[in-house]
């Protein structure tokens, strides 16, 4: 099929690579031309494992190509998908200026002739959004157009992305008219995943209800762990022990220093915002959101009382990146760390092994000394701080790491390391839930 993408954020090039992967003839518009012209020379702006191997195969096979044109994009394609941002407002509610835009030049280049389209909208959007797109395509095209609106929410991991669009564990699918499905289900037959057919709305309040949840699942977990801190007991055992119920599951439940990235603050914040709207206030949706704010400051504290004073005493902080295997640093709790530490006078030295680049411009003006090597970043260091789950540094050489740092002395934000081997090498090791050793 042809397809038509626009946007190439991480949504947008991400989906289309991988349509483009299973067979589909994808042409991706952004109306960024810097980045289009770096896309054509195979510069890819983000960093997801997999991703840039896929872009370049796909665009030399002609499968997958890039435009800053819609009037070039949209002619013949049979679905386009709209993937742009859709930021918060201050007051959490979402700011759909983007998609309005879109919908907008959508309907300025469409004329009978194209023959039928469906629209579909991919950006994670408050439910009614589609009615909306619709009533706009209708206003700036008019009625002649021949076109449907999908709701076709997408569940992508960032760091595990093009395998979450290559493997998904299921589809969903928002259509109020049987057409607009069947071209849909065209779309993802070569996904051989089970396609859950809704009406708009709910494949809308599907997004925003999965999303909440799982950010429920880590807030649960921390306020579990504080009562372990309290008592002596292991968070990671309890977390383990409920995980077993496989009612629950394991997955996300992970004590540690809160949710953040693109995805989870922003949905949260938007679910309580539309849930308000429909003077239905989603109140455990708040304190959820209190908790995970909570967090990270909560475990300054810990850190406050270990040193007293932050001012002069110079701390690495390892991981900037919200998460593990990208280089996204939205909502990042690692960014919040280093700017709260600076601001006390700390001396804080940083590193990561993708995020470096993205975090500099914010960090690096308010004096965050940026350092590639991790054992050189803990050199002299008061304090070891673990900010993101990398791999790197849960498998780090401990007698390399002790030979470097002033005092031995780790605040483990992401219980990735062993406290028993932390104990061996005669490390002071404080973490999320655990007791410190």
């Amino acid at each position: 099929m042809k397809l038509t993408i626009i946007g190439s954020g991480y949504v947008g090039l991400t989906t289309g690579t991988c349509f483009a992967e299973m067979g589909h003839h994808v042409t991706c518009v952004d109306n960024n031309e810097t980045k289009v012209k770096a896309l054509r020379e195979g510069i890819i702006p983000i960093y997801e494992p997999g991703l840039e191997d896929l872009i370049k195969k796909n665009v030399a096979v002609g499968k997958l190509k890039f435009t800053s044109s819609l009037q070039e994009a949209l002619p013949e394609a049979e679905a386009i998908f709209i993937a742009v941002p859709t930021p918060p407002n201050e007051d959490g509610s979402v700011d759909l200026s983007f998609m309005e835009r879109v919908a907008r030049e959508i309907a300025e280049v469409l004329t009978p002739s194209m023959g039928y389209k469906v629209i579909v909208d991919k950006s994670t959007v408050p439910v009614k959004t589609g009615e909306k797109v619709a009533q706009t395509i209708t206003h700036y095209a008019g009625k002649e157009v021949e076109f449907d609106v999908v709701s076709n929410p997408e569940f992508l991991r960032e760091g595990c992305a093009v395998d979450d669009l290559l493997h998904p564990d299921r589809i969903v699918i928002g259509a109020n008219s049987q057409r607009a499905m069947d071209v849909l289900k065209q779309v993802y037959r070569p996904f051989h995943a089970p396609i859950l057919e809704t009406d708009i709305e709910s494949a809308e309040l599907i997004k925003h209800a999965a999303n909440s949840f799982l950010a429920l699942k880590i807030s649960y977990i921390n306020a579990v762990a504080r009562v372990c801190e309290k008592t002596g007991a292991d968070v990671e055992l309890v977390a383990e022990g409920i995980g077993m119920d496989k009612r629950i599951s394991r997955h996300f439940l992970n004590a540690g220093l809160g949710y953040g990235g693109s995805c989870f603050p922003k949905d949260v914040k938007a679910f309580i915002s539309i849930s308000r709207q429909l003077g239905e206030p989603f109140l455990l949706l708040e304190e959820v959101e209190r908790i995970n704010e909570e967090q990270h400051e909560r475990f300054l504290n810990r850190l406050r009382d270990r040193l007293w004073v932050f001012r002069d005493k110079k701390i690495a902080v390892w991981g900037l990146a919200f998460k593990q295997n990208t280089d996204d640093i939205r909502e990042s709790i690692g960014i919040k760390l280093c700017q709260k530490l600076v601001a006390e006078g700390a001396i804080v030295s940083a590193t990561d092994p993708k995020a470096m680049g993205t975090a500099r411009p914010i960090l690096e003006p308010i004096g965050v000394n940026f350092v590639d090597d991790m054992y050189e970043c803990a050199r002299d260091a008061e304090v070891l701080i673990i900010a993101t789950e990398w791999a790197d540094f849960a498998n780090a050489d401990l007698q390399k790491l002790s030979s470097v740092m002033r005092n031995r002395i780790i605040f483990d934000g992401r219980n990735i390391m062993s406290p028993d081997n932390l104990k061996t090498m005669n490390f002071e090791y404080h973490s999320v839930g655990r007791p410190s050793v």
